[in-house]
């Protein structure tokens, strides 16, 4: 049985699980660098009967499907991955597989990346490394108010934090009520008044055709001169040149990234010159404890595909 792991880009899955216990017949190829390229991965994973994806690295569209003539297991880590063509794979006979995951390092960025970003951490830092000393002023968060776009549970979490800092919270998403707002000290509003009022614009919507550009150059305009935008959800909810455009005229403070158009991103993109800008090569979900629980869902998944009772299947 060969096995492939794919975007294992930190060198970590197979410590981070017990795969051994797959049996000894089982071949693990580990793959850590990115490969874009449908033709060169289509040639790389031909004779393998699993892969394994991390979240949604590497799109799994009908094209690629139809190339791997010997895949019998697809396994992807987390509970969904919109990059699959799932009908495509399960007409085909390939069983789908999701993970557990756990829920809160997402969150927890966000904060990293509010107080970064507000605080002026990196530029600091920079700074000093460079023999200066008090560079910049930060700003405060008491008092301000967060726009929490998508009030999930990620978006939940994050709104009880802001409620520690002293903020005010207002919410948006298609199908928010003023009761599920109020669940989180928030305050529902429209889209509109959220993007003209919140001093920090966190998204935390879940990517889906009617969240695509949901964010987008209409809305940037509303932005405070003085407000930031962070996003550690997927990068499709924001049109990314609008923003770029919006960054690079200095519309708004800035911007704190963790999920970007491309991925890896390229190495000339605006984002990583822009001086108002912190990025970070979307790591939310990326922690020690997260991915041995995500690692440890994939080795139970082909156990239990091996004894012929497969767990977590993604269904159409």
């Amino acid at each position: 049985m060969r096995i492939a792991v794919l975007d294992d880009y930190q060198n970590v899955a197979l410590r981070l699980a017990d795969w051994e216990s797959i049996g000894a017949d089982a071949e693990i190829a580990v793959f850590n660098e990115h490969m874009s390229d449908e033709g060169a991965l289509a040639t790389a994973l031909v004779n393998f009967d699993i892969v394994v994806l991390m979240r949604e690295r590497t799109p799994f569209p009908a094209s690629l499907i139809e190339k791997l003539p010997n895949l019998k297991l697809l396994i992807s880590t987390g509970a969904r991955n919109r990059s699959i063509d799932l009908e495509v794979a399960v007409n085909r006979g390939i069983i789908v597989c999701g993970t557990p995951l756990i829920p809160h390092p997402p969150a927890e960025l966000t904060w990293a990346l509010i107080l970064a970003i507000v605080k002026d951490i990196p530029a600091e830092d920079a700074a000093m490394r460079q023999g200066k000393w008090q560079t910049r002023l930060g700003r405060t968060l008491k008092g301000k108010t967060l726009g929490i776009v998508g009030l999930g549970n990620l978006g939940g979490q994050t709104a009880l934090i802001g409620q520690a800092f002293g903020m005010e919270i207002i919410a948006w998403s298609q199908n928010l009520t003023d009761a599920r707002a109020a669940e989180f000290g928030a305050k529902r509003v429209a889209l509109d008044t959220l993007m003209s009022t919140a001093d920090v614009v966190t998204i935390h919507l879940y990517l889906s055709q009617r969240t695509i550009g949901v964010i987008g150059r209409q809305e940037l305009s509303l932005m405070k001169p003085s407000a930031y935008l962070v996003n550690t959800a997927r990068s499709p909810i924001i049109d990314e040149a609008a923003l770029i455009d919006v960054l690079q005229n200095r519309k708004i403070a800035g911007a704190a990234l963790d999920v970007f158009d491309v991925e890896p991103l390229p190495l000339n993109h605006p984002f990583r010159t822009l001086d108002n800008t912190i990025v970070t090569p979307h790591v939310g979900y990326v922690t020690e404890e997260g991915l041995s629980v995500m690692y440890g869902g994939v080795v139970e998944n082909i156990r239990a595909y091996r004894e012929g009772r497969p767990v977590q299947q993604l269904r159409v």
